[in-house]
């Protein structure tokens, strides 16, 4: 019945699915671009037509009842963000608890133009070793899917080159909301290198 609900609503509103559903039982999903409020339903109805269960994570103040009871019942798990909370390795002990298990992370963090991805995502994939798979909404062209998964290698700045391939071309709703693919880490390391 969801996947139904799902397709009727994307076909409505003229959305096209693409690609397959990831192979891998646990991974770090990306959530990109993030430029609306628009972007969680059409998130949860691809997320239903691949039957995929995902966890999202959002700030905590979005969790407060009535409301909060629905947030949870969608995959939600609220994240308090002015408390020093280890939210990177309590999510690897949630990977390790698990056999399955999708974590869904916007990783520019904010809806508004953001210089820096959060580097969460990497971290936790890392720490977890499980892959990471970058999902799309492409307002443009209205399409969505998912592509294929990483292994993270170490090497920061390629494996953000994959990502920044990925996403070449794929417009937000909000084009001049989706900032640059790059994490703050990359030029720090870059920084190093030409000081040695």
């Amino acid at each position: 019945m969801k996947k139904w609900i799902a397709r009727m609503f994307l076909r409505l509103t003229g959305w096209q699915v693409v690609g397959e559903r990831p192979a891998h039982r646990r991974y770090v999903l990306i959530a990109a671009p993030h430029t609306s409020n628009w972007d969680f339903p059409y998130m949860l109805a691809f997320a239903a037509v691949f039957d995929i269960e995902v966890t999202w994570m959002a700030k905590h103040n979005l969790f407060y009842p009535p409301m909060g009871w629905v947030m949870r019942a969608l995959g939600g798990m609220p994240i308090v963000r002015h408390k020093n909370l280890n939210v990177v390795g309590s999510t690897v002990e949630a990977f390790k608890q698990r056999s399955e298990l999708v974590i869904v992370v916007p990783t520019e963090g904010t809806r508004r133009r953001a210089e820096f991805w959060k580097s969460g995502f990497y971290h936790i994939a890392a720490g977890a070793g499980v892959p990471i798979v970058p999902s799309f909404l492409d307002y443009g062209k209205k399409r969505g899917g998912f592509g294929p998964a990483l292994h993270v290698t170490g090497d920061m700045a390629k494996d953000m080159a994959y990502f920044r391939e990925f996403y070449k071309g794929v417009e937000g709703r909000f084009p001049e909301e989706f900032g640059p693919i790059r994490l703050r880490e990359e030029l720090s390391a870059q920084e190093q290198k030409s000081k040695s």
